[in-house]
């Protein structure tokens, strides 16, 4: 069963995605991968105009986008999106060429992006995962509105099911700690997923993305055969965060042998935009503000600094 079922709970329509792209057939194709065994209801829009006009009456939950397109291109519509409706979330489907285009749009507000030849394979997850980050609990804001600053360890057991409640609890207290605003909050969130990732499958397992890039099915196979191995299944992964009001400073840290820093390709490169390998990266380093790899490669400190724009509400 999908976990989409379970992102909004009581809501009586199914989760709207709204897909953007002047290609019938692109159209047609990302809309089925995402009503496909998920219950969610696909709607469509063939360029930018159409689909601010969709936004306004359909109220979709995740806006899933194409880059050029006639009119209104895919980067203006991100900027129209982030300030008109930040509360939703916009993943961009890139094609080779987009690349430039691609990781403006992910600095200009959207939250995740998959390459367009990797559909079939990612879309889905993709989507699932901002979805999942962009949810929130808003019941007890409130209650916990006081909050100062706070200090965490946790020590994870190599399962990626333990990693989205996890990244969904900082999200609660960021927002609580009023670090970020609703599409910042998204984007740490992805981000802080993104790095847990790397520590379970790349340090931890040992697997590396070439392998996933050649062939997905082998990768996941492999990752699940050590996880009951030794020694990869007696790694741990550990989070420290440190979270005021002013910033929020995330370390994950990994057991496994490590790596140079200095041998990371930059994924800011037009050329590497299309790999799978890096993607995390390139997410990471565009969502924080600032990020640091420990000389053995295993540790990763990741700051994000609160807006100086907002301002704290009093506590009552």
């Amino acid at each position: 069963m999908s976990m989409a079922s379970t992102l909004l709970p009581g809501a009586i329509s199914p989760i709207k995605v709204l897909v953007v792209d002047d290609s019938v057939i692109d159209q047609r194709l990302a809309g089925t991968l995402v009503e496909k065994d998920t219950g969610w209801k696909a709607i469509y829009a063939s360029d930018g105009f159409e689909a601010l006009e969709l936004l306004d009456r359909e109220k979709p939950h995740v806006v899933l986008t194409d880059l050029l397109m006639p009119g209104m291109d895919g980067l203006e519509l991100v900027q129209k999106i982030h300030h008109r409706y930040p509360m939703v979330p916009i993943v961009l489907m890139t094609a080779r060429g987009n690349e430039e285009i691609a990781i403006q749009a992910l600095k200009d507000g959207a939250s995740s992006y998959v390459p367009k030849r990797s559909l079939l394979t990612d879309l889905v997850d993709t989507v699932e995962q901002v979805l999942a980050a962009a949810q929130t609990d808003r019941q007890q804001q409130r209650l916990l509105g006081c909050l100062a600053r706070f200090e965490s360890h946790f020590i994870l057991e190599n399962d990626r099911v333990l990693i989205p409640p996890l990244v969904a609890y900082f999200q609660e207290q960021l927002t609580r700690l009023q670090v970020c605003d609703e599409t910042s909050r998204v984007r740490v969130g992805v981000a802080l997923e993104e790095a847990l990732l790397n520590a379970l499958f790349h340090g931890n397992l040992e697997v590396s993305s070439q392998l996933r890039q050649d062939n997905d099915e082998a990768y996941h196979k492999l990752a699940d055969e050590r996880r009951q191995q030794s020694p990869y299944k007696d790694r741990r992964i550990h989070l420290k965060a440190t979270l005021s009001r002013s910033e929020a400073i995330f370390v994950v840290r990994d057991e496994g042998p490590g790596f140079d820093p200095s041998t990371l390709p930059d994924p800011t490169d037009p050329e590497n935009l299309g790999r799978t390998s890096g993607r995390g990266l390139l997410l990471i380093q565009t969502f924080m503000d600032e990020i640091s790899y420990s000389r053995t490669g295993r540790e990763l400190t990741m700051v994000k600094r609160r807006d100086p724009s907002r301002t704290a509400e009093a506590c009552h």
